[in-house]
């Protein structure tokens, strides 16, 4: 038996169906991609399954028993009180009520300190005070707490940082029970689903393969869908064109071919149309100088921790440069120094001549809420110039997806992603040749994302853009600033796998630019020959790569006997000293697995870098 059936599952919004008799199986073990347009139901899919939402029509069972947890895409802003208070509510959100067993309560308590180690959280810190990536990481803890048997995650990578990003791939690959997703990370659905389910207008469509093999399934799908509109088009602008010469006699056979015409006039009436591509351009004005943004030693610490320290970088005309680092490193506090809205407390920054900056804030604090779609883009006008001409506003959000309903809508009550779309049309209607994006990726959905990289690639400004979407990094920046800790930044040549790379071999731009040609031309002929001092490193990596499984089950194997002394009450009726050792070792240890995770996925991706040479 599945462990979640839906049947025949419709709901509407407005009179148009979001699921339209909709059927979904789920089964244990499952790893299932959610996909679908921005709009298109996806959220409201994962809130009928968590039973949030009720069906117009259909229904939808669980296995009995079956324990279901959602990670919402939007964090809750009433949300209160401290991470360890925070994390233990999801135990008071479960289908069936927690035991009051005392043995049952031990066993949450070390649950709740397990999962808050493993997510590196801090209990004692208030929830209202972290920033968003981190309260996605608690919200996150929450819904694991109880391990249960349906995850259903929506958009789980937003805000998260790289690190963050990787652990819960681990976790989740090897996470027991059926897991839902809605992600737009491509590099985090290549790795985890099984099977991809795309929601697309109204039908869940199921197609059993990884996300690569349904791109291209999908692709000869809406092929061949359009040749049999296209033939149904003409059948019926045939008939049309008949019935306007006039039934000649009432014969049978004419009779029938009228009531044929009203049928595929009706057909036609309820198709719904593939929504279309995004169509994006940015509005470039007259080139900057060469020169862009120079820093010279710049160093910035706050509350005397060192955020950047003594970094130096020129950026030119036509780069396109990445910032990574984790949460909190001081990713946009560097954005801010680099444009001149923040002093550095030491070093220099200049300028170049004829800069038109376009700043994406990954808040979104420059969209009015209670304003509407249309009034956001107008500020008062029902034109907008673009690249010369001039094109109604209402038109241009069509452009990006926005009908004309919708364009008449609050922004209050758009999706993520429509938020996003609205965001960049708003931007991109301005002239520019600096382009600043801080996390322009979250909730767009792939299509979207595919379309802005092209955009991005084609863009003859300067780039400069924070983000956690790996397959994005790769695909769209020429280097990589890299927060390294302590406040040291380096600089690399390429995408994200370039750093990890690059990293590995310890040649940062900063202190080696005199190899940053000979790494571009790498990147087309090929990998420089090898020293003996490089095989010598590769093998010893290779060594410790072959190792790191066998020590991972040994900890993992140690943690496990831990739990279990500790989930025992006689365990705490010895001294307090050794239940504090037991504890601290518990904590070490899911520290040392995490490190031995994130270390074997670098050891893996060099170790697959390098096979490709």
């Amino acid at each position: 038996m599945s462990l979640l059936s839906l049947s025949e599952v419709s709901i509407k919004y407005a009179d148009t169906p979001l699921l339209d008799r909709v059927n979904l199986l789920l089964d244990e073990g499952e790893r299932v991609g959610l996909l679908g347009r921005n709009g298109a139901g996806k959220t409201t899919l994962l809130k009928l399954i968590h039973g949030d939402l009720p069906p117009d029509e259909g229904t939808v069972s669980c296995r009995q028993q079956a324990q279901i947890a959602l990670l919402p895409q939007e964090i809750p802003f009433d949300l209160t009180g401290k991470v360890f208070d925070v994390v233990a509510g999801g135990f008071n959100e479960c289908n069936h009520p927690p035991s009051p067993d005392q043995d049952k309560v031990w066993k949450n308590q070390i649950q709740i300190e397990r999962v808050i180690a493993s997510m590196r959280l801090n209990p004692d810190a208030e929830f209202q005070h972290l920033s968003a990536g981190m309260k996605r990481r608690v919200l996150l803890a929450k819904g694991l707490v109880r391990n249960p048997d349906i995850l259903l995650l929506d958009e789980p990578t937003n805000h998260l940082d790289i690190d963050a990003i990787i652990w819960l791939e681990k976790y989740l690959q090897r996470y027991p029970g059926a897991l839902l997703f809605v992600t737009h990370d491509r590099m985090f659905l290549r790795r985890l689903a099984t099977r991809i389910v795309e929601l697309d207008r109204g039908i869940l469509v199921n197609w059993t393969c990884d996300y690569d093999t349904f791109l291209q399934r999908r692709q000869e799908a809406w092929e061949i869908e359009q040749v049999h509109w296209q033939k149904f088009d003409k059948k019926l602008a045939q008939e049309e064109n008949w019935i306007r010469q006039g039934v000649k006699a009432r014969r049978t056979r004419n009779e029938g071919r009228v009531r044929a015409l009203l049928k595929l006039r009706e057909t036609r009436r309820e198709r719904r149309i593939h929504p279309g591509k995004v169509r994006i351009q940015v509005q470039e004005t007259e080139r900057s100088g060469e020169l862009v943004i120079e820093a010279e030693n710049v160093t910035f610490a706050y509350g005397g921790a060192p955020i950047i320290q003594d970094f130096s970088t020129l950026i030119m005309r036509g780069d396109k440069v990445g910032i990574i680092g984790p949460n909190g490193s001081g990713k946009t506090t560097l954005l801010r120094i680099l444009l001149g809205e923040l002093p550095p407390q030491r070093g220099h920054i200049r300028h170049g001549t004829r800069l038109e900056v376009v700043y994406f804030d990954q808040l979104r604090v420059q969209l009015q809420e209670e304003k509407s779609v249309f009034e956001n883009i107008g500020e008062g006008s029902d034109w907008i110039a673009i690249n010369g001409q001039n094109k109604h506003i209402i038109g241009y959000l069509q452009d990006f997806l926005f009908s004309p309903e919708r364009s008449r809508s609050p922004v209050r009550i758009l999706s993520g992603g429509e938020r996003n779309r609205l965001l960049l049309a708003k931007l991109f209607a301005r002239p520019t040749n600096v382009l600043v994006l801080d996390e322009p990726t979250n909730d767009l959905d792939a299509e979207t994302l595919e379309l802005l990289e092209e955009l991005l690639l084609d863009y003859q400004g300067t780039l400069l853009m924070v983000s956690h979407d790996r397959t994005f990094l790769n695909n769209v920046v020429t280097s990589t600033i890299a927060f390294e800790g302590d406040g040291r930044l380096n600089e690399y040549v390429g995408g994200y796998d370039d750093w990890l790379r690059q990293r590995a071999e310890s040649i940062p731009i900063a202190t080696q630019k005199v190899q940053t040609q000979a790494k571009k031309q790498e990147k087309t002929t090929g990998r420089l020959r090898l020293t003996y001092k490089e095989k010598l490193e590769r093998e010893t990596q290779k060594r410790e790569l072959d190792a790191l499984p066998q020590q991972i089950e040994e900890w993992e194997s140690e943690q496990q006997q831990l739990l279990h002394l500790l989930a025992q009450p006689s365990f705490y009726q010895q001294n307090a000293g050794e239940i504090m050792k037991a504890k601290n070792r518990l904590q070490r240890l899911e520290q040392e697995i995490g490190e031995a995770y994130r270390r074997w996925e670098y050891l893996d991706e060099v170790h697959a870098s390098t096979e490709l040479d």
